[in-house]
């Protein structure tokens, strides 16, 4: 059996899947979480596999075998045609009874889960997480955005990034070529070794998992908490990013001098970090005086719910009563 007037939600990540069957009085259904969703390592069919998974479990549930709308948010969705391919890839697997698939990157469903007005649901979103990226949106369907697949694209920061320059300052530091820091004891000190030297040579020789190196980023920011110059300036440089993208994002979409909702998602933003919370709220209030900064709090799933809805025209009621289901 068919749903033709439900919303297939899918927020995929790098470490896991969040899926949603929300019905047309947006009651959710069915759910189900699944794994990561990676392509550029296992390639896009493999990938999607991984979401048919736990497709398949949260359509069980809702006792459907479709729906009339898919609204997937995915990571390593970063070029739309990347979203072309991965939503190709979805059609094929007969999620929807029509061609309604809708595939975006992921920020997105953090921009319109934080989008408390679902009138008419507009602002920019900056996710900061393993990595660092930003969305904004209109409601006449207009977006900004930027590739964020690294370096080569201009981005810097992250968890991963600020993980890499505490890392490097830290090396740096320890064998004379650098400034003075703390982080050349504390880093080290996580993982139970006496030295820089030591953890390069763990880190290099798998002795600590490279996946591991993520741990650096909150050293950092206890670090920069307890004063070290050499922390600090990382930390404020992560918020010169963040309101760098946000502003550009604002300034593309005509919402700089307008009151508009910035907001700030990922594990790295939502855990508040003094210094770095600080920071981005003085720099806003200089450089978009009128932006309203807000931490997202809501599930991504929402957001991917959120969209779907939108498509298919649901009325405010419905969108209150997901929310509803999402804040309990």
């Amino acid at each position: 059996m068919g749903l033709s007037t439900s919303v297939l939600a899918i927020d995929a990540g790098n470490s896991k899947t969040d899926v949603a069957v929300v019905a047309a009085d947006g009651s959710v259904v069915g759910a189900a979480r699944g794994g990561g969703f990676q392509p550029p390592k296992v390639g896009v069919a493999a990938a999607v596999d991984v979401l048919t998974e736990a497709v398949g479990r949260a359509f069980a549930q809702a006792g459907v075998d479709a729906a009339g709308h898919v609204s997937a948010c995915l990571a390593n969705a970063d070029l739309p045609v990347e979203e072309e391919e991965l939503a190709r890839a979805l059609r094929a697997r007969d999620w929807s009874g029509t061609a309604s698939v809708d595939v975006r990157n992921d920020t997105f469903a953090v921009l319109r889960a934080g989008l408390l007005e679902d009138a008419e649901p507009r602002g920019v979103a900056v996710v900061c997480g393993a990595g660092i990226n930003c969305a904004g949106m209109l409601p006449d369907g207009r977006t900004a955005r930027f590739p964020a697949i690294g370096k080569m694209s201009g981005d810097w920061g992250g968890g991963g990034g600020l993980a890499e320059e505490a890392l490097w300052y830290a090396a740096r530091a320890e064998d004379g070529r650098g400034e003075r820091t703390a982080l050349m004891r504390a880093l080290p000190g996580h993982f139970g070794l006496s030295s820089m030297y030591a953890l390069i040579e763990a880190l290099h020789l798998g002795h600590v998992p490279m996946e591991r190196r993520h741990e650096c980023a909150p050293v950092l920011f206890a670090t920069a908490a307890e004063g070290d110059p050499v922390a600090r300036a990382l930390v404020d440089r992560m918020a010169d990013e963040v309101v760098a993208m946000s502003t550009v994002a604002l300034r593309r979409l005509d919402l700089l001098d307008e009151e508009a909702p910035v907001l700030l998602g990922g594990s790295v933003l939502a855990a508040r970090h003094p210094q770095l919370d600080t920071r981005i709220r003085e720099l806003l209030a200089e450089r978009a005086p009128k932006a309203v900064v807000r931490v997202v709090s809501e599930r991504p799933v929402l957001g991917a719910a959120l969209l779907g809805l939108d498509a298919v025209g649901a009325p405010p009621g419905v969108h209150a009563r997901l929310r509803s289901f999402y804040a309990a």
